[in-house]
């Protein structure tokens, strides 16, 4: 992935982590998705106070581009206030792994300017997929 596009994923997810709601963790998170046809989709964590209702960022980002009918991934940015880079929870490899195109490509950064690039596989080995269903 060229240079300057992981830049820019990771600078409209530093943007969108500051729509963060976190009241309660106080862990503000902003994601960027990147689809198959070149839009970029934002999204922050939304956190509720029946936890298991809240939505992480990189979910509200991925499911953004699904609501406009962009349903193929090819990489996601995620950033946090972590001490290393930001790493995505299983639920949301998950997700990615329902959506991705090719190798998607996890870009995962914290405020400090660290950046670690993996492919989805490296995080998810075994992803539950639709042919599990059959």
């Amino acid at each position: 992935m060229e240079k300057e596009l992981v830049k820019e994923l990771i600078a409209v997810a530093k943007e969108a982590r500051q729509a963060a709601y976190a009241p309660y963790s106080d862990f503000a998170v902003g994601a960027a998705a990147l689809t198959k046809q070149g839009s970029i989709y934002s999204g922050c964590n939304i956190e509720n106070a029946a936890y298991g209702l809240s939505n992480c960022a990189e979910r509200t980002a991925i499911f953004k581009a699904i609501s406009e009918q962009e349903v193929e991934i090819e990489a996601v940015a995620v950033v946090g206030a972590t001490a290393g880079p930001c790493i995505p929870c299983g639920a949301c490899l998950q997700v990615m792994a329902e959506f991705r195109v090719g190798k998607l490509q996890v870009i995962m950064a914290n405020l400090k300017g660290d950046v670690l690039i993996k492919e989805l596989a490296e995080l998810l080995t075994t992803p539950f997929a639709k042919e599990d269903l059959e």
